[in-house]
């Protein structure tokens, strides 16, 4: 049996998809690959894939992209594993060989850029005047300290009165999530219900869900460097600097874990009623005039 890279790619994504979140359909688990490797390997046969074939696709973006190389690099070795179980004569250890030859990453923390707090509030009136469903969009991010993902494929379901509730598959990590509604935040999915028939809050064209770039395009449009994502450090900053809630608190807001070990076993609170007023505070902050 003869099977190209691209053919035990997808098989083993195939055998890993139980695993993935919606079943790998957001495409993350492939995308290193179908960016970096298949395209330059895809029709080599698996057999064939070697250390020094390796190090030749990655050696471009060893340094320069060193997150989007390590994952390429590891579900390849996924992929070899996935080849040998078929029977295959895969070389196992040619990602951890490629590894020996590129040498360690120099790596570099890049921060997604973020807006100053002090000009969150214009920016937010600026959306309000501004005509799509990704401006509208992009003011429930900031409301709500969501994700890009989780805004754009919310749907109406989701909402029961005043909370927005995340499930676990639809988060980044970590177990179901509560997200308190402002009166703004409310307002805006009424409106939302009366614009749109669909099951998405924020449907695009033809009623799929926005794409990735949507909010990102109205920022870069508006000659900003700052990104939706920012809008959580914006958030954080803004709570660190202008209100006197506790640390926890305000990791809370964001949806990240504080409370681990023994703490984390008796502290099942999500601190809701707390969270509510600390967001209605924020929603209170970017819709002054």
């Amino acid at each position: 049996m003869v099977l190209t890279v691209r053919e035990a790619v997808e098989g083993c994504f195939d055998a890993r998809k139980a695993e993935l979140k919606r079943d790998g359909e957001a495409g993350r688990w492939m995308s290193p690959l179908s960016v970096h490797i298949l395209p330059k390997l895809g029709k080599l046969p698996v057999e064939e894939l070697d250390q020094h074939l390796i190090k030749e696709t990655l050696d471009g973006i060893w340094h320069k992209k060193p997150e989007a190389a390590e994952k390429a690099l590891n579900r390849l070795s996924l992929t070899l594993k996935h080849a040998a179980a078929l029977g295959l004569d895969v070389d196992l250890q040619a990602t951890m060989k490629a590894r020996a030859l590129m040498g360690k990453q120099r790596r570099t923390t890049e921060h997604i850029p973020s807006m100053p707090y002090e000009d969150a509030p214009a920016f937010y009136q600026r959306l309000k005047a501004m005509e799509g469903v990704s401006p509208v969009a992009l003011r429930f991010l900031m409301l709500t300290l969501g994700r890009t993902s989780e805004v754009r494929l919310a749907t109406f379901d989701e909402i029961a009165a005043d909370i927005w509730l995340l499930t676990a598959e639809r988060r980044k990590v970590g177990p179901d999530f509560r997200i308190p509604l402002s009166t703004e935040a409310l307002r805006l999915v009424k409106d939302r219900r009366r614009a749109s028939s669909n099951a998405y809050l924020f449907p695009a064209y033809k009623g799929q869900p926005l794409s990735d770039a949507a909010m990102a395009k109205v920022m870069k449009n508006a000659g900003l460097e700052a990104r939706p994502h920012g809008f959580r450090a914006t958030f954080r900053t803004w709570a660190e600097e202008q209100t006197d809630a506790a640390f926890e608190l305000k990791e809370a807001c964001l949806g990240h874990v504080v409370d681990t070990g023994v703490v984390g076993a008796y502290q099942r609170s999500d601190r809701l009623v707390k969270r509510r007023a600390l967001m209605t505070t924020w929603a209170e902050f970017l819709t002054k005039s």
